[in-house]
């Protein structure tokens, strides 16, 4: 149903109808044919630059690097944790407010473009898909040996009595914090380029806050800055989803090449392994989301459900099942406090060691979020389309939420419960993060079954790194195109693949994964902004729009055209 809106203003309305042009320059012809050079231009210079230093000076690089990140983390924690605190409360009160959550990210009526398997299945692949391959073991076993309650001295490592605070803040860390910081970005982009019919791009979701100066320098500065942490941010999930997929052709028997004495993966397994996967990646992204994302999508999900199954019947799974009650009630009654506490730095040696553990995870974990989030915000808001806030907010925070933490316990609870029982001896936890999933695999099966369950994971590792980079590529191109999806992209897709790849292999090869994560941190410093303001500038837009609702006020661009086209001949 379309809006009733009155054919003049109401005298006593206090509120104009909102904003629904916002003009960005692109170029008319030629290689940036329908690409705003001021945004494409800078963002391929800067991602460059970091890439040559990266490959010319590895030592001056990775020292620079260092320095830098010691200095932000430290510095810009407590505006880490407050931010992601916060931006929980407002995603989660846009859908519990009633008249809020009622609004539609479209037209009143328009119908969602994707069924909701094919929107949960997106939402997960591209979102945190790789990261459950290697933190759904990786993190529990982490926190099974340390965490601020074994830290403080109430839980021995190891035990039965650390599994509890293990999962508090494994869910802490994988649950609603994640998802909110992507879905406030998504919801903030896509309110504006469906509602109003702005351009499909981080800019544009400032422009219920700042109006028409997000068209000039300060809109390129903002979509400048969410290319370079979108590329940054992939680069970290694609930097751990090479290490295990090379861990995994090992464990396949493909040659001793692939790593080196230290377990690590050596130059030329990198090498190979970027170019296969972000060749298959720039492949997709060429089909678009209708095709090649979505296909890929719903292969991993299937996959991801056959893997799952796997370890409910042959792991622990009655154990996993007693872990995700207990962890969701832990989680619920300690979110509050948990979200919003910063360590202090007491100078004992607790007090430091908790500092330092909450850097270590909390504090890179936010990073990684919002610097994640320009690029998943953007794919969610893209495959939202007529969907209301609160089945939005709802969709995106509670059911990928709830995935992740099915697979922490199911996953990460079989290698906790084998090495509480013994029978891992120590094998699992004692193994480098990558590996650690393929070892849990060799200790729950016979060496045949345990080779078919390995080369299952590195398939789905695969699609999943392959949905997570042709997607970032195609968000880019949206970005530097100042927000359309269609027209010619295959020269700058192939560019954006090619930089993907280089970005992730110079920094694995000169410092390994911690150089990726420094530089992430790095960039979702300014991005972490850009972040802040769009949850005010959303929250401004909502209200605004109610009270428009109220007066009779358009809201939408297309009652803001049967509104004026009225007026007019009034």
């Amino acid at each position: 149903m379309n809006e009733q809106i009155p054919a003049t203003k109401p005298e006593d309305a206090p509120i104009d109808p909102p904003l629904v042009d916002l003009p960005i320059k692109t170029h008319d012809r030629g290689f940036y044919d329908g690409f705003s050079r001021s945004v494409t231009i800078p963002s391929k210079i800067i991602v460059s630059l970091i890439i040559m230093w990266a490959i010319f000076f590895p030592v001056s690089a990775n020292e620079t690097l260092s320095a830098a990140n010691l200095t932000i983390i430290s510095t810009f924690s407590g505006w880490y944790v407050y931010l992601v605190g916060s931006l929980m409360l407002v995603t989660l009160g846009l859908a519990l407010i009633p008249q809020a959550g009622t609004l539609r990210i479209g037209a009143p009526g328009e119908k969602p473009e994707f069924g909701r398997f094919s929107w949960f299945a997106m939402l997960f692949g591209a979102g945190i898909g790789i990261g459950m391959l290697t933190y759904s073991t990786g993190e529990p076993l982490a926190h099974f040996a340390n965490n601020p309650d074994i830290i403080r001295g109430d839980a021995a490592p190891l035990s039965a009595e650390a599994v509890r605070p293990a999962y508090i803040y494994t869910f802490l860390h994988w649950g609603l914090a994640a998802w909110s910081s992507y879905g406030l970005v998504g919801l903030a982009i896509g309110y504006v380029a469906y509602r109003r019919n702005l351009p499909l791009t981080i800019r544009s979701a400032l422009a219920p806050l700042f109006g028409t100066v997000m068209s000039g320098r300060a809109g390129h500065l903002v979509d400048i800055v969410a290319v370079v942490a979108t590329i940054l941010g992939v680069a970290v999930t694609m930097g751990f989803g090479v290490e295990q997929f090379v861990a995994g052709l090992n464990r396949l028997g493909m040659g001793g090449w692939l790593v080196d004495a230290e377990g690590s993966s050596t130059p030329a397994a990198i090498i190979v392994s970027l170019v296969l996967l972000v060749g298959a990646s720039t492949f997709s992204a060429l089909s678009g989301v209708g095709k090649g994302i979505k296909w890929l999508s719903n292969l991993n999900m299937g996959l991801s459900f056959t893997l799952l199954a796997l370890f409910a019947v042959f792991g622990a799974g009655l154990y996993s099942l007693e872990l995700l009650g207990v962890g969701l009630y832990d989680y619920l009654r300690t979110l509050p406090a948990k979200a919003f506490t910063l360590f202090p730095s007491d100078g004992t040696p607790v007090g430091e060691a908790l500092v330092q553990w909450q850097l270590d995870w909390s504090v890179f974990y936010w990073a990684w979020w919002i610097a994640f989030a320009p690029f998943v915000g953007m794919f969610i808001a893209r495959i939202s389309r007529g969907r209301t806030v609160r089945e939005y907010v709802l969709g995106v925070l509670l059911v990928p939420s709830l995935m992740c933490f099915v697979w922490m316990t199911l996953v990460g609870g079989t290698a906790i419960d084998l090495e509480l029982s013994g029978a891992a001896n120590g094998s699992i936890v004692n193994a480098g993060i990558s590996d650690q999933l393929y070892a849990t695999l060799a200790v729950l099966f016979d060496p045949g079954l345990a080779w078919v369950v390995s080369a299952l994971v590195v398939v789905l590792l695969m699609t999943y790194l392959v949905t997570s980079a042709d997607s970032a590529i195609l968000i880019v191109n949206t970005i530097n195109g100042a927000g359309e999806t269609d027209g010619q992209r295959r020269r700058h897709i192939l560019f954006w693949g090619a930089a993907l790849a280089f970005m992730v292999g110079s920094m694995l090869i000169i410092g390994g994964i911690d150089a990726i994560r420094i530089t992430m941190i790095i960039g979702a410093l300014p991005f972490s902004v850009v972040v802040a303001l769009m949850a005010i500038s959303i929250v401004k837009a909502v209200i605004f729009d109610l009270i428009r609702q109220r007066h009779g006020v358009p809201t939408t661009a297309e009652a803001c055209e049967e509104w004026e086209a009225a007026q007019n001949k009034a």
